[in-house]
């Protein structure tokens, strides 16, 4: 197979460059070069942004079996790219978001559910969520519906990321003392490790499928309590979990998701739209999970190489708590007392 990835240096796309030459495939990478690109990769480099910026990837020789494509800002980068690729690619796989369906999506929410309004393959920059569906209609506007393949990612953790959420957990727990654990203990999760993502687009590569499909691991795969304890375990094991009840952590002001990434309440619309999506379609075309303590284990083997200093993409907000507001309400909560959640375990009320 002959790839074309656009991007192809950071978190996702590096991850799909990776596994693809794991399989054996040719790989070509177009990006700016603000990063190296992963050796025994063809590297052509470009801005897709700049006036004749796509000049490299226009004159350089070749067809590819498929293209792989991040993008996440102005929709018509991604159409300028795919009309340009589409005599000369069989497949165009562009990784898109859940963001695209509309807020809040409700629990169990299939590919059928309703997208955003107002999102155009032509438009410049706008905001996250129609500046993906922007691009999931360039890429169908050029390829068509059955060669085009609409990844719709939910939470993407592992090695490589570049957005500061399983970076954070796992710092924090290797300072060790206690740490705030926002409950409940068995709180369920939906997230895909980057390499399980990676390893899906290939084989929807091989396998000449189309569409849309919601990507993100099964409901119930994992829990709030399995990920933070694999962590604390593969971190050194010096790390205090203090279980505390979502009440009380946001009576204190907290933010979920942003503050304490990955969490957010049990109940309401934040957990059934990030937590509860069906994935049918993606289980039933090859998407298998790893468990999160290798997750965890080898994302933290990634962090000690770069003394813990994880990249952080410009366009996103730095996520983490404070260690002045987590003491504050650690010390809260340690007046109060502790009570035994049913299935054992201490959750701090």
């Amino acid at each position: 197979m002959r790839l074309l990835v656009l991007g192809g240096t950071e978190f996702a796309g590096r991850a799909v460059v990776e596994a693809a030459l794991g399989r054996g495939w040719e790989v070509t990478v177009f990006h700016r070069g603000r990063h190296a690109a992963v050796p025994g990769v063809r590297s052509l480099r470009g801005d897709r942004t700049a006036v004749d910026g796509l000049a490299a990837l226009d004159e350089a020789d070749g067809t590819w079996d498929v293209v792989v494509d991040t993008w996440s800002a102005a929709p018509r980068a991604v159409r300028d790219t795919a009309r340009l690729l589409r005599d000369r690619a069989d497949r165009y796989v562009y990784v898109s978001s859940r963001s695209v369906y509309e807020w809040p999506a409700p629990a169990g929410a299939t590919e059928e559910a309703p997208l955003v309004a107002d999102a155009r393959a032509d438009a410049g920059h706008t905001d996250y969520a129609r500046d993906k569906r922007g691009g999931e209609l360039a890429v169908v506007d050029a390829f068509g519906a059955d060669r085009s393949v609409l990844v719709r990612a939910g939470l993407i953790l592992g090695p490589y990321e570049n957005v500061g959420r399983l970076p954070w957990w796992l710092n924090r727990m290797a300072r060790g003392g206690p740490v705030l654990a926002p409950g409940p203990r068995d709180l369920t999760l939906q997230y895909v490790d980057v390499r399980d993502l990676a390893e899906w687009i290939l084989g929807a590569a091989e396998q000449g499928i189309g569409g849309p499909y919601n990507l993100t691991g099964p409901q119930g795969h994992e829990t709030m309590g399995t990920l933070l304890e694999a962590c604390a375990e593969v971190t050194g094991g010096t790390a205090e979990l203090r279980w505390t009840a979502p009440e009380t952590i946001l009576r204190a002001g907290i933010e979920p998701w942003t503050q304490l990434p990955v969490w957010v309440p049990p109940d309401g619309e934040m957990h059934d739209a990030l937590h509860t999506s069906d994935v049918s379609r993606a289980l039933a075309t090859g998407l298998r999970c790893r468990p999160v303590a290798e997750t965890a284990a080898d994302t933290w083997r990634w962090l000690q190489g770069l003394d813990g200093a994880a990249p952080q993409r410009r366009d996103r907000t730095a996520k983490g708590l404070d260690p002045e507001t987590e003491a504050k309400v650690l010390a809260e909560i340690s007046e109060i007392g502790a009570v035994q959640e049913p299935g054992g375990g201490e959750e701090r009320v």
